[in-house]
């Protein structure tokens, strides 16, 4: 064979009729059930979409029997976790003709339904892998455990029709009912779905001789035709009965299926399980030792709508919030829904439930939620401290850091425009560029002031001590500013020079950023021909700068001069985006910071910073040390 056409052959043959419909389905599943489970093609697609159709029209029952004869095993995971969602005739059918590897089991295993896993775990030949998992998932054998066979009466045969001789071999009752349902379906019948239908139908059918399977008969019965048997469905239903009330009466002693219920409970309070429901909001996995008394459980049926009226002292009634199962109903996130979940000790109570929905990646199709269940968390003591609040520096550097954040962004895209990176732009377009760029570097440089300020007034930041020549500082910021005071005739009177330098303790790049801010204050509000003489002298351990206040500035008070406005900025030409006062202010802290300080003194401004020993400081007396 070149090339497999079979599918595309099969998908173009009518289904007109039942028996056409039937053939076709027995075709589908023989073909899709052979390949492999990463298959994925437009025919193969369409022929899983003509079984959804096929299915709607053939009876359950008809399709288990055509799942249970296939030509070859079912080795395609996804044709099998089709047939697992479908009524629980055909699920066991497909899951007990199914033969996967092992890996492919445990990757089908978790998508099952909780219906279909169950079925699974009466399979034996999964492999411990493949159990391991079904136990972790919470679901356990659900087979009833032996149990002796009632005593038959003397007489009880004639009486009741019924044979003398003890069961020797005992059969498991599911197995049992499992045999009474193919005789069932084989009579062309529905099989009996509960206990009370199997009492009817032992009622009814009492001498149809549907009783223990031959196979677990004497050899002396097994001979015997199957109407002589007239245990029948009779004899089902008392060992089913018999089995309920011995775990009644003994608690679920021996090998039956047990639920922790008065084991002593855990010193560790269950705090939180995560969890995964079906589509229905039904639980269908859980983690955790206790995951168990959680499967099963209905979340949508814990809406407080849906119950009686709470007691109105209880703190469920503030705790819980209605309408879970019509969030649920819109597939909407779950965020701390609280629930009252009655059950066993350790899961009974209230919870918080934060869960969001999940939906298949191929079709679109809601599967369920996924989330976590956690205990409300505890009110803490009247008496226990409060929390810190941040200080308000650190609100401000909250601030400056969420204003960076735009500035920034605006200023790249800016120079992107500018420089034409991502290609040629119009001119106008790049000088608006420009300016943006420029603007957003000002309004940057201006929180870059602020931050500093905010830092040096709460001590979070400090200057860098060194070693500097303040007259040299002084000297160079004046001849840089000359280029501003000159053409207007104003500027600074400079000490005359002497041998022995002034230093101060401070790194040089900290003394130019200092003096340069405050001579560019003073320089921008000088008159035309106002010159501002300087003068130097030591005093206690510290060299202290005189300035002359600007004509300009004599009438501000004291604190006013720091406290001025944003709007205030004259011919500053370095006042940045807060106006004069800030920058006064700015260079008040730095000089707090390295232990001096900036004050106003009737017509000057006093400069002090720390002087460091050596040079003209040594053998100076307090007073004036350099004057014009």
């Amino acid at each position: 064979m070149h090339f497999d056409d079979r599918l595309a052959t099969v998908l173009r043959l009518p289904s007109s009729g039942d028996a056409l419909a039937r053939i076709q389905y027995r075709q589908l599943i023989d073909i899709l059930g052979n390949l492999p489970g990463d298959v994925d093609s437009d025919t193969v697609d369409a022929g899983f979409a003509r079984m959804a159709e096929l299915a709607a029209r053939i009876s359950a029952a008809d399709r288990a029997r055509l799942v249970r004869g296939p030509l070859q095993p079912l080795s395609n995971p996804r044709l099998l976790a089709l047939l697992a969602e479908a009524e629980p005739e055909v699920a066991s059918a497909a899951i007990g003709t199914a033969r996967l590897e092992e890996a492919a089991w445990l990757e089908l295993v978790p998508a099952l339904p909780v219906r279909a896993r169950g079925i699974l775990r009466h399979r034996r030949d999964l492999g411990e892998k493949v159990d391991a998992l079904l136990a972790r998932l919470g679901i356990h054998d659900r087979g009833l455990p032996p149990c002796p066979a009632p005593s038959t009466p003397q007489g009880a045969g004639a009486a009741g029709g019924s044979s003398s001789v003890s069961v020797t071999e005992e059969a498991e009752p599911f197995d049992l009912l499992d045999e009474v349902q193919t005789a069932e379906i084989a009579a062309g019948s529905p099989a009996p779905a509960s206990l009370a239908d199997l009492e009817r139908v032992a009622a009814t059918r009492g001498a149809a001789g549907l009783g223990t399977p031959r196979s677990h008969r004497p050899t002396e019965v097994r001979d015997q035709p199957v109407a002589e048997d007239s245990a029948g469905i009779g004899a089902i239903v008392r060992r089913i009965e018999e089995f309920r009330k011995a775990r009644e009466k003994h608690g679920g002693a021996g090998t039956s299926t047990r639920l922790p219920l008065g084991d002593p409970q855990s010193t560790v309070p269950l705090a939180a399980m995560d969890f995964a429901t079906d589509s229905e909001g039904r639980v269908s996995w859980a983690e955790g030792p206790h995951a168990g008394a959680l499967i099963g459980l209905n979340l949508a049926a814990l809406d407080p709508a849906n119950r009686e009226p709470l007691d109105p002292a209880s703190s469920l009634v503030q705790a819980q919030v209605p309408g879970i199962a019509l969030s649920m109903r819109h597939r909407q996130p779950l965020r701390a829904v609280a629930i009252d979940i009655t059950g066993a000790p350790a899961v009974s109570g209230l919870w918080q439930v934060d869960a969001v929905p999940h939906f298949d990646p191929a079709s679109g199709r809601f599967t369920g939620y996924a989330g976590r269940l956690r205990r409300p968390g505890r009110i803490a003591p009247v008496d226990a401290p409060p929390a810190a609040q941040p200080s308000e520096a650190d609100r401000m550097r909250q601030v400056l850091h969420e204003l960076r954040t735009p500035a920034n962004a605006i200023q790249v895209a800016a120079e992107i425009i500018q420089q034409q990176l991502y290609g040629p732009a119009p001119h106008e377009y790049r000088a608006l560029a420009a300016a943006i760029a420029g603007d957003c570097a000002h309004i940057l440089a201006g929180f870059e002031e602020l931050d500093r300020l905010v830092k040096l007034e709460s001590g979070t930041l400090g200057l860098e001590s060194g070693d500097s020549d303040l007259v040299s500082v002084l000297r160079e910021t004046v001849a840089r500013l000359k280029a501003w005071t000159q053409p207007r005739g104003s500027g600074f009177l400079l000490p005359e020079p002497q041998a022995a330098p002034l230093r101060v303790a401070l790194e040089r790049t900290e003394v130019e950023r200092l003096i340069w801010r405050l001579f560019a204050v003073l320089a921008g509000m000088t008159a035309p021909q106002e010159v501002l003489p300087l003068r130097l002298r030591f005093e206690n351990g510290r060299l202290v700068l005189q300035i002359s206040l600007p004509a300009l500035l004599l009438a501000r008070d004291g604190q006013s001069l720091f406290d001025m406005p944003a709007s205030e900025r004259g011919q500053s030409l370095s006042t940045g985006m807060f106006g004069i006062g800030f920058s006064l202010r700015l260079a008040a802290a730095e000089a707090a910071a390295a232990g001096g300080g900036l004050q106003r003194d009737g017509h000057d401004l006093l400069l002090s910073l720390p002087a460091t020993t050596g040079g003209a400081a040594d053998g100076a007396q307090d007073g004036e040390i350099r004057a014009v």
